[in-house]
């Protein structure tokens, strides 16, 4: 390969967004004499101890030096691993691969500013955070005390658990398995937005008793700039109930299932108890001019909210959308006005299913004049303000990439063939155990995937549209072939699967499904992933091993559709995994009373183990656990490093993941991805099984601390 040393690199298909290597100088330490080095040493022992190491902590290893280019959109990537139960660190991984390593930054590395520090001066620069919302917020703060100009648009691959900023720009309400070439793609087509950004200011109220003083009390807020919202009164108390609890037990509050329960009981307690009732007795509101105390009163709200942005507590849209005849308009989160609305219990309780507050204001400047101490929160972060004067006036406007719909043309997915009004289009409905088990292999995948019907559509149809003709396929009036109705019926947690990726095929967030065409994600065949959906037929040959295991006499209806094939003697074949093939759990135990090994594994690094699970045998998995050595429980899969225990997690077999984890099966086990079993149990959306895993790792956790004290 000699001949291409010489050859320039294109940088590939995301030459636009990566920093050229060209760009990076390493900076080298000025070697010193060892003479002076002796004296410097000597003179630093006695005057200033400190001063050499202040200077190192400074010193740069590299420095940016851009070469402008119209063409170019240089992106800094900055990734908090602490969101999204350690997506993050997977992220960092894949985002390195793709980029120049230089351009991925580690958040808890010393945050964002030396990043931006050291690409200041570079033109056309965007940035795509990785994190939840409040990590939004820290990066767009940091960029206002940095002044850059122009200021960088910012996009958000969403981590965190409410993200209601990336809902607002069309990211989605949370990252599943997306490539990361695809996300850098539509960072780079991203539209630049504008985002109003409010000030928060507070003064103590002197026209407050002091008699309304609490001990728990505090006279500032935790943030002074806010993107998304401010409120106060229930919702905040519950949030501040929560914090609370979780700083003085946080061992409590490591699951995701487990805080939404917590928030749920302390909202029916405090709904009880009636904290928040005499809310509007104790503040005055004024907006623009207008006052709206006697308003709150009347309607004897529970809550305020100052929203920003039309997106609230994980998707919800509490401004609704007025009617022609209303004096308001809809919510726009860069028209300079802030919206006032007002809950009661009944208009809180009914915002998860379309419902909306009582509309108070649009207004550009709120003074809020509170009378007692009163929970408040802000972009999530709560407190207990004291008595106080809060007043909220606009900061300014950050730059921000929304994700818009990329029209891939359509001659190029039908070589070039003209593009007719409507396409018919093949559709094929795949389980998530087959997803789970051949989501590495696109071609046994396609082959395990069950024909629903034929749709047919406009051209250029997104998914919304696609979703209404899928779930008629089923139904009798349409006229449906009869030779789908025995189909079990879709799930309502179905969602769209993107074959055309070169790797593998990924799940489409059902908020964005307004975002993709039918044309981007299919070519002769649309595929969805049902999680529900049970097949009343298995493969016969393990997933990954083409003709290493055969099923005998071509049944397929039959209990005996998974036996060992027939033998005549052990020595004569290689070993006991050309056996395995299914159900047959007497064969296996005549294999191993005549001597074969139930440790043995497949070419990928698979134990019998982990294909019992995957065919979903109780009666094989018990039979192995009982008569296999203890070390079968963890051996892990070469190209994944998932143990039989992570298989069972992420199909959901409750039972299985009982054998194994009794068995003494490690719950703290990662896969090449960083991954604990816990974490396949949720991303199936199995919470009762993910939280009986988070129990026994728990107890795991406990019992080898007490093993490490005993030894």
């Amino acid at each position: 390969m000699l001949q291409k040393i010489d050859e320039t690199c294109s940088l590939g298909a995301h030459a636009a967004v990566i920093i050229p290597p060209t760009w990076i100088i390493r900076v080298r330490r000025q070697q010193a004499s060892l003479k002076s080095s002796k004296r410097k040493k000597k003179t630093s022992l006695k005057v200033k101890p400190c001063k050499k190491t202040t200077e190192d902590g400074k010193w740069k290893h590299f420095v940016v030096r851009p070469i402008p280019s119209p063409h170019m959109k240089p992106l800094l990537v900055f990734v908090n691993p602490k969101s999204g139960g350690n997506q993050g660190t997977k992220i960092i991984r894949s985002f390195m691969w793709y980029l120049n390593p230089r351009q991925v930054f580690d958040l808890t590395q010393g945050g964002p500013r030396e990043g931006l520090e050291m690409y200041s001066k570079v033109h056309n620069l965007r940035i795509l955070v990785c994190g939840g919302d409040g990590t939004v917020g820290w990066i767009l703060s940091v960029l206002d005390e940095l002044q850059l100009n122009p200021q960088p648009a910012v996009a958000v691959l969403p981590l965190g658990t409410g993200n209601d900023l990336a809902r607002t720009l069309n990211w989605g309400g949370g990252y599943t398995d997306e490539p990361v070439s695809k996300i850098l793609s539509h960072v780079e087509d991203g539209n630049i937005v504008q985002l109003d950004r409010w000030n928060l200011s507070v003064e103590p109220n002197l026209e407050a008793s002091e008699e309304e003083r609490d001990e728990h009390q505090t006279d500032k807020l935790p943030i002074n700039v806010f993107n998304n919202y401010f409120s106060l009164g229930f919702d905040a108390h519950v949030t501040l109930e929560f914090h609370e609890s979780r700083e003085a037990k946080p061992e409590r509050f490591n699951s995701r299932l487990r805080n939404k329960m917590f928030y749920a009981g302390t909202a029916f307690s405090d709904f009880l108890m009636g904290s928040s009732k005499d809310l509007s007795k104790h503040i005055r509101v004024m907006c623009d001019g207008t006052d709206l105390t006697s308003k709150v009163q009347d309607m004897k709200l529970q809550c305020l909210l100052f929203l920003n942005i039309p997106r609230y507590c994980a998707g919800t849209m509490p401004w609704g959308n007025p009617s022609e005849h209303n004096d308001f308009g809809p919510q726009k989160h860069d028209d300079g006005l802030i919206e006032v609305i007002g809950f009661t219990m009944t208009s809180l309780a009914t915002l998860q299913v379309g419902g909306h507050g009582e509309r108070l204001h649009q207004c550009q400047e709120v003074t809020l004049t509170t009378f007692k101490p009163i929970p408040v929160q802000v972009d999530g972060e709560p407190c207990r303000l004291a008595p106080s004067v809060i007043r909220i006036t606009l900061r300014n406007q950050a730059n921000m990439l929304q994700k818009t719909k990329r029209r891939i043309s359509l001659p190029q997915l039908y070589d070039q063939q003209p593009i007719t009004e409507k396409v018919q289009i093949q559709v094929n409905r795949i389980s998530m155990r087959d997803y789970e088990a051949l989501h590495y292999d696109k071609e046994q995948l396609r082959e395990a995937s069950i024909p629903m019907g034929i749709i047919t559509v406009p051209g250029n149809s997104d998914l919304e549209t696609c979703r209404l003709h899928i779930e008629k396929l089923h139904e009798e009036e349409d006229g449906v072939n009869t030779d789908t109705l025995h189909m079990p019926k879709l799930s309502p947690k179905w969602c769209f699967l993107d074959s055309t990726t070169a790797d593998r095929f990924y799940r489409i967030d059902r908020g964005q499904e307004h975002l993709n065409y039918v044309a981007e994600i299919s070519q002769d065949e649309l595929f969805i992933l049902d999680p529900e959906l049970v097949t009343k037929e298995t493969v016969g040959t393990s997933p990954g091993m083409p003709g290493a295991m055969e099923t005998v006499g071509g049944c397929s209806n039959s209990k005996d559709q998974f036996a060992f094939p027939q033998y005549h003697t052990l020595a004569a074949l290689p070993d006991l995994m050309d056996f395995f093939s299914g159900h047959s759990c007497s064969q296996l135990v005549q294999m191993r009373e005549e001597g074969a090994n139930l440790l043995v594994q497949d070419r990928f690094g698979r134990t019998l183990l982990h294909h019992a699970v995957v065919l979903g045998s109780k009666e094989i998995v018990k039979y192995i656990i009982d008569n296999a050595p203890a070390c079968i429980l963890d051996v892990t899969e070469k190209s994944t490093g998932e143990t039989a225990l992570h298989k069972a997690a992420a199909l959901c077999q409750r039972t299985i993941c009982c054998y194994l984890v009794e068995a003494g099966a490690s719950l703290m086990k990662t896969d090449l991805q960083g991954e604990t079993p816990k974490m396949y149990a949720e991303r199936a959306q199995d919470m009762e099984l993910a939280a009986y895993l988070e129990n026994r790792q728990h107890h795991q956790m406990i019992q080898r601390e007490d093993h490490e004290t005993a030894v």
